[in-house]
């Protein structure tokens, strides 16, 4: 069973009362997507963007040498990218991971309010005194936390890899302490087994699919697969024929044999699985209603923060520049390290190195 010893109560989330920016003609994106590629040769940037983000700042990541990418590879890539400034879009805890890595250079985001619900509930000043609690436990936190949890954690982890440091510490005999996102800590407790104690919080966005809303649309495409993201509840992953992270469902789109896609996870990744997979058909997994498929949902209100004109403005300006307390950023550093050096050393082991 998973352990729910001391669970603490959850934090509520607000939503941001900023609005995502209006959509723009044409022209003016035009003529936007011309004034940063110019300004990144100009600053000698990188833009680093998270799948979840408006598809014109995926395609202009592309377009630039720069990078698309889940949680990790935007780490990893930010990390060895020789650039001076990287542009971050994404939610607030990936520039600060980027920062984390990066201290010596420049970490700059379109918008400095772009939250992240499992960050919000997380707070340090909460989460510390908990661990200190528990502190025969292995504290392995989810990449979506601020810099301060990150310096508190033994392990920082996302969810492409999230089972097998599980498992490796099940092996080592260790119990877990796992932050924040519940849904997460479920299903990896569910394939591993592990002494898993589990802080309360969940995604905004992926709290909200429905399993029975989401049975009742399969019902009406039975020839439809369903693929999800482990952040989303029990009852959708139970229906799921593929789970894994985004990076690991693009892969699925491209792979699976079936025409018709159900997709569990932030609809902002549709742009690069289209790319991977063209010929399929893809739909939102229902977050409200029986049956419905609500095409207006599904996407995360602060990545959506996230636009041309403020990318642009904060090249143009130098603003928005991440900062992490140093004393912090060598705690959370170590755990970070860790991370990837364990991807690295899973990444080679796939290979026979």
């Amino acid at each position: 069973m998973t352990q729910r010893l001391d669970m603490p109560a959850p934090v509520i989330i607000k939503l941001p009362a900023t609005m995502a920016p209006l959509p723009l003609p044409d022209a003016e994106r035009a003529r936007l997507g011309e004034r940063i590629k110019r300004l990144l040769k100009e600053r000698d940037a990188v833009l680093v963007a998270h799948y979840y983000v408006d598809e014109d700042l995926q395609r202009l990541a592309e377009e630039t040498g720069g990078c698309v990418a889940d949680s990790l590879e935007m780490a990893r890539f930010g990390n060895a990218h020789p650039a001076r400034t990287l542009v971050v879009a994404g939610v607030r805890f990936m520039g600060e991971t980027a920062k984390i890595l990066n201290p010596e250079k420049r970490v700059l985001m379109p918008t400095l309010e772009a939250e992240c619900s499992l960050d919000l509930g997380c707070p340090a000043d909460r989460f510390i005194p908990f661990c200190d609690a528990h502190s025969d436990r292995q504290v392995v936190v989810y990449s979506n936390t601020s810099a301060e949890v990150k310096a508190r954690a033994d392990w920082v982890v996302t969810s492409s890899i999230a089972v097998k440091l599980i498992e490796y510490l099940k092996t080592r005999g260790e119990k877990i302490l796992w932050a924040p996102d519940k849904h997460l800590g479920n299903y990896i407790q569910r394939k591993t087994g592990a002494d898993m104690l589990l802080w309360n919080a969940a995604c905004v966005v992926h709290d909200e699919f429905k399993g029975q809303a989401l049975a009742a649309l399969k019902r009406q495409h039975p020839d439809a697969a369903v693929i999800a993201h482990p952040e989303s509840p029990t009852a959708v992953l139970e229906l799921a024929d593929v789970i894994g992270s985004t990076s690991q469902l693009i892969q699925a789109a491209k792979n699976l044999p079936q025409r018709k896609l159900i997709v569990a996870t932030d609809r902002g990744i549709f742009y690069k699985m289209q790319q991977a997979a063209p010929g399929k058909i893809l739909m939102a997994a229902p977050t409200a209603g029986e049956g419905a498929s609500c095409e207006s949902c599904a996407h995360c209100p602060w990545m959506a923060m996230n636009a041309l004109d403020n990318l642009a403005q904060v090249l143009e300006s130098g603003a928005n520049e991440v900062r992490v307390d140093e004393a912090v950023r060598v705690k959370a550093l170590r755990a970070t390290q860790r991370m990837l050096d364990f991807a690295r050393s899973i990444q080679q082991k796939s290979h026979g190195d």
